[in-house]
């Protein structure tokens, strides 16, 4: 019978097997919309450019909307990148939007580390995720995708080629990012000048292995439309938020003297070009390309960094058990390490320390020897010389004791009254002076 035939496939033991019936499980994908569609969607932008090329008025125009956001100065010191996120509605199906513009890129002097905060915010991104995904309990179906999807990069209207500062960024960021480079302010130069340009910085991206992101051509049903507008990268854009009355119709318009440019007229610019591409067709296909891709390429090299391997040295399969084991192990070995070479640095120190203290002491010993010493023959020289003190005063004490003798004796004899009164009176003056002489040496000695 043939509901018995059983087909295999070469090199696996899958066998195809019809079904008597109706089973049910053709409605998986009808789930799988219903539960994206209740979970809803979220899409990360970023925008690169130079200051006044207009980053946020093309978004505005790309999603209809007027978003939140105050024009940005030419005075920055450096490149910051600020992010916004929205919740936006259409039908029945929910978009969180994470819009990130690169303020102040190109604004200064020296652009040389101009794109270093851009790689850092995007691997910042990365890694917010792959640490979500390593935690013991994961909540990855409520986490917030901050990863960027899509990286629209402003080219200024120059007409001539790429500036240093594009290439060298778009190189940085091709291995990390889906770049679509866009011509900004397209109307600012002619058809046949952006033509030449078109095709100028095309030339310049192959030339210095720049890769930007290819519409796939894979899906039958999208291959078509997006092998043609990959030959119109880059797309040259013009944004405005401004509605004119153009016959009976309003429509998005930049107006001037000369005329009236038509943002969605696709004789004018490629604006409807990118929206087509960017949300209506590939905005599933940017963001499973930014975690198939860009996101595994970071992850991979992250995990090696850490010494996490697929294959041992002889190619054999390698499981997570035996690497964890294998860098626990080497961790506690360098741990034991450090620590014997930290206790022997402080046996070391402490040695020398000791050897320092000692020779300190033996110095103050030195020192207090000779203080000691100097005292000694201070305090002799001091008794010595109130030896000397006292033997002065007795002998002044005995010429004393011999001018009165002689007074009285001189009293005695007689004489006149006028004489007597001089005698005593330089009695005084030795007496006092003697005085005087006798409390300076005690000053002196003291």
């Amino acid at each position: 019978m043939a509901a018995t035939d059983i087909a295999r496939q070469a090199g696996e033991g899958c066998r195809t097997v019809p079904l008597a019936g109706h089973v049910g499980f053709d409605s998986l994908p009808d789930q799988l919309v219903n539960q994206s569609i209740s979970q809803g969607f979220c899409f990360n932008i970023l925008c690169v450019g130079e200051t006044g090329l207009g980053k946020s008025t093309l978004m505005d125009t790309l999603f209809n909307t007027k978003f939140e956001g105050e024009p940005a100065t030419h005075t920055q010191p450096g490149v910051q990148l600020q992010s916004n996120t929205y919740d936006l509605q259409e039908s029945n199906v929910g978009l969180k939007l994470t819009i990130v513009s690169t303020v102040g890129f190109g604004d200064q002097i020296n652009k040389e580390d101009s794109y270093k905060p851009i790689v850092e915010f995007i691997d910042a991104q990365f890694e917010a995720y792959l640490q979500e995904e390593l935690k013991i309990r994961r909540l990855l179906h409520n986490y917030h995708d901050s990863r960027i999807h899509a990286c629209l990069y402003f080219i200024a209207p120059t007409g001539h080629s790429l500036k240093s500062l594009d290439l060298v960024t778009m190189k940085k960021l091709d291995s990390k990012v889906n770049i679509i480079p866009i011509i900004a302010k397209s109307d600012a130069i002619s058809k046949s000048e952006l033509t030449k340009f078109k095709i100028k910085i095309t030339s310049e991206l192959v030339s210095n292995g720049v890769q930007i992101y290819q519409f796939p051509t894979d899906d039958e049903l999208v291959a078509e439309i997006n092998g043609t507008m990959n030959a119109h990268l880059p797309f040259a854009v013009i944004g405005s938020t401004e509605e004119l009355k153009i016959g009976n119709k309003m429509v998005k318009a930049r107006q001037y003297p000369w005329g009236t440019v038509q943002v969605e007229n696709e004789a004018h610019c490629d604006f409807v070009k990118l929206r087509e591409m960017l949300i209506r067709v590939n905005m599933e296909d940017l963001r499973e390309q930014t975690h198939s891709r860009h996101y595994e390429l970071y992850r991979r090299c992250k995990l090696e960094e850490m010494g996490f391997k697929d294959t041992d040295p002889d190619s054999k399969p390698f499981s997570l058990q035996e690497t964890y084991e294998a860098k626990r192990n080497e961790f506690l070995g360098e741990l034991q390490k450090k620590e014997e070479e930290m206790r022997q640095m402080f046996v070391q120190r402490v040695k020398e320390k000791e050897a320092e203290l000692k020779e300190a002491e033996k110095e103050l010993h030195e020192k207090f020897d000779r203080l000691k010493k100097l005292h000694q023959d201070e305090k002799k020289k001091l008794e010595d010389k109130k030896k000397s003190l006292d033997d002065e005063v007795s002998a002044f004490k005995q010429r004393k004791t011999a001018a009165e003798l002689l007074q009285s004796q001189g009293s005695q004899a007689g004489g006149s009254q006028t004489l007597k009164r001089d005698k005593e009176k330089k009695k005084q003056d030795a007496l006092s002076r003697l005085t005087w002489y006798f409390k300076w040496k005690c000053l002196v000695l003291t």
